[in-house]
């Protein structure tokens, strides 16, 4: 998948070092939000990681895909489509972008992209965006994507083995 300047793919083994490089250097931002980066993220992570991604995939349970910039293919980061529900038609979308990228449209292209493959390939209904509160620039991306903003639910996600309260965000099919 592609759209402005950016690539959705699976993970490939060779993108190990590139992932990890991009964790470590992301710890001010992405490790603030996304309780499986930490300061010790490994090459035997990233590649269990791209394991589970593969898996999930074949499963049809999840779709998780690296984000490259095309114009040098470096991995900016990570976005997927998990959590589905698929007697209702919907499903969950997340995303996150390594520090020095950030601020370029990685992440809204990667909603995009998504967000389609979402209605188009997979008959998904809705798809949500669940943002903790106070991360500002996940939630502005999800604005700037044009997805709805329907309430900050209570104790909606666990981040560091703690419940906090999480904007959920939607988005439905073009009509």
């Amino acid at each position: 998948m592609r759209d402005g300047g950016y690539c959705l793919r699976p993970f490939a083994e060779g993108d190990a070092p590139a992932f990890v490089a991009a964790v470590r250097e992301s710890m001010g931002t992405v490790g603030r939000w996304m309780s499986w980066a930490h300061q010790d993220y490994s090459e035997h992570d990233a590649l269990a990681w791209f394991g589970a991604c593969d898996s999930a995939r074949s499963a049809g349970t999840a779709f998780e895909f690296g984000l490259f910039r095309e114009a040098d293919d470096l991995l900016v980061g990570g976005a997927g489509l998990n959590q589905f529900n698929w007697g209702n038609g919907f499903c969950n979308l997340g995303y996150w972008v390594r520090e020095s990228a950030q601020r370029q449209g990685a992440a809204s292209n990667a909603v995009r992209l998504l967000s389609l493959y979402a209605f188009a390939v997979l008959n998904q209904t809705r798809v949500e965006i669940v943002v903790a509160a106070g991360n500002d620039p996940s939630f502005a991306v999800a604005r700037k994507a044009g997805a709805t903003l329907e309430c900050l639910a209570r104790n909606r996600l666990k981040l560091h083995g703690k419940p906090v309260d999480a904007h959920v965000f939607a988005l439905f099919p073009p009509a």
